[in-house]
This record gives C-alpha cells, sequence and structure tokens, in this order.
C-alpha cells in the first residue's frame, strides 16, 4: 500500500511539473516581463493604434469563423455519423487533414487558389471582391486549419447517442428537421460549444497561414499575432508582450467560460 501511495505521489509531481515547465512558466514568465517597466507603458503598448486595429481584426475574423466553423462542423459530423455513401471513409480522413498541414503551406494553397494572379482571383476581382490581403483572405485561412475542431468533438457524441428520443418525436409525427433542433441539437451543445471554443483560441494566435494570406499591412490586414512578430522584429519586445498578455487573457476567459457552461448543462441535465 505504501509503495502504492509512493508511486502515485510520484507520478502526480512528474504530472505537475511537466505542466509548470511547458505551461505555467512560460506564462509566469511572459506576463511578469510584460510588467517590468510599469503599468503605464504597458497600457501604452496595448492601447496603440496599430495594436488595438490589430487586436480588433483577430476578435472579429475570429468571431466570423466560429460562426460558420460550428455551423459547417455540426453539420459535417451530423452526415458523417447518420448517413452512408460513396467515399465516406475518404471524406472522414480528410478532416484532420489541416492538423497534419503546415499552416504556411495553407496559406500558399489560398494564394494560388484566390490570388490576384489566379483564374479565380481575376473573376472574384472583376465583382470588386478581393481575397487576399484582405478579411475574407484571414476567414478564410482560419476556417481551414480550425475546420476539425467542431466536427472532431461533436461526431463522438453523434455516435453514442442514444436514438429512442428520436424515434419517438419521429412516431408522433415530428419532421426530421424538427427533430433535429428539438432533440438533437441540444444534446450536442456542449461538444459544439467545446469545438467552438478551441477554434476561437485557435484563431487568435493563428500565424503561419494569415501571414501569407493577409501580408502584414498595418491598420489593413494585419492581425495580433502578425503584429506580435512585427513588434519583436522592430526591436519592441514590450509591445509584443503586451499584446500578448492579452490574447492569453481572452483565450483563458474563453476556456473558464466553456467550462462553466459544460458545469451548467451537466447540472441541468442531472435535474433533469
Amino acid at each position: 500500500m505504501r509503495g502504492e501511495r509512493l508511486e502515485d505521489l510520484l507520478q502526480r509531481s512528474l504530472m505537475f511539473l511537466y505542466l509548470g515547465i511547458l505551461i505555467l512558466l512560460p506564462i509566469a514568465a511572459i506576463t511578469v516581463a510584460s510588467f517590468q517597466h510599469g503599468i503605464a507603458s504597458l497600457w501604452s503598448n496595448i492601447t496603440s493604434v496599430q495594436a488595438l486595429f490589430a487586436l480588433r481584426l483577430t476578435l472579429q475574423t475570429a468571431l466570423i469563423m466560429v460562426n460558420i466553423n460550428v455551423v459547417m462542423g455540426t453539420l459535417t459530423a451530423y452526415v458523417l455519423v447518420r448517413y452512408e455513401f460513396p467515399g465516406k471513409k475518404i471524406m472522414n480522413a480528410l478532416i484532420d487533414l489541416p492538423f497534419a498541414i503546415p499552416t504556411v503551406v495553407t496559406g500558399i494553397l489560398l494564394v494560388i487558389l484566390y490570388g490576384p494572379n489566379s483564374t479565380l482571383g481575376t473573376l472574384l476581382s472583376g465583382f470588386g471582391i478581393d481575397i487576399i490581403f484582405d478579411k475574407a483572405g484571414i476567414i478564410l485561412a482560419l476556417l481551414f486549419v480550425t475546420y476539425p475542431f467542431v466536427v472532431r468533438s461533436v461526431q463522438p457524441l453523434l455516435m453514442d447517442m442514444n436514438l429512442d428520443t428520436e424515434d419517438a418525436a419521429r412516431t408522433m409525427g415530428a419532421s426530421r428537421l424538427r427533430i433535429f433542433f428539438r432533440v438533437t441539437l441540444p444534446t450536442l451543445m456542449p461538444a459544439i460549444l467545446t469545438g467552438a471554443a478551441l477554434s476561437f483560441s485557435r484563431a487568435m494566435g493563428e500565424f503561419g497561414s494569415i501571414v501569407v494570406v493577409a501580408g502584414n499591412i498595418p491598420l489593413k490586414s494585419q492581425v495580433a499575432s502578425v503584429y506580435i512578430y512585427g513588434e519583436l522584429e522592430s526591436n519592441n519586445p514590450q509591445g509584443a508582450m503586451g499584446l500578448s498578455v492579452v490574447l492569453l487573457l481572452i483565450s483563458f476567459m474563453v476556456l473558464l467560460a466553456l467550462n462553466f457552461l459544460q458545469r451548467w448543462n451537466r447540472h441541468e441535465g442531472s435535474a433533469h
């Protein structure tokens, strides 16, 4: 018994040590360093015109991406689980492709497809629609790199879902669409929120694909991650660390809110 307790203590200690070195220590270091020159200096770096624009553009594109991703990711997961069709296994495997492709390559792919010298890019430009070096390109890049999050969060829950309630609703004359919105969707909501939070957090720090698609144009297509990189290149680490702390805080608040919603959902489910 004593040997098992010692082994458990050793395992927990190793886990906390690894967590501290890998996550907590870097976060603590950048937080302390950002306050090194005082709160006034930190506030000045965060509230500069260029920094605020980059942060606002990042939040706007991330929120638009999340809304699209929630709808299409949930639909993709539903189709993959509930329907049989030729090429289903290949499609299911392709979902994880954005995880395997370097994000810089993703940006290059989008430039080749939608760039000003491409056929599709030229056609869209004729209608006044610019993709590359604009907000639309940023959203497309974010949609590509975050596509698997909602799908892979919702898919296991759909596979394990008990269909008795849906069958009962169907026998009572409810349409397929009504069953989905009144029976299936509420059950999937915790998984959808998880996928949405993961997508949003990933979008806040995405760099590789965006720096290619959107470039580094201040006050036009410069997102927070590219702005941070530019500040480091300009030998202004305080400016970079200031906005980095803001991104960390936003991501932490999103994950905290998600945790609260999941607990509340479990509490409501047990109450019913």
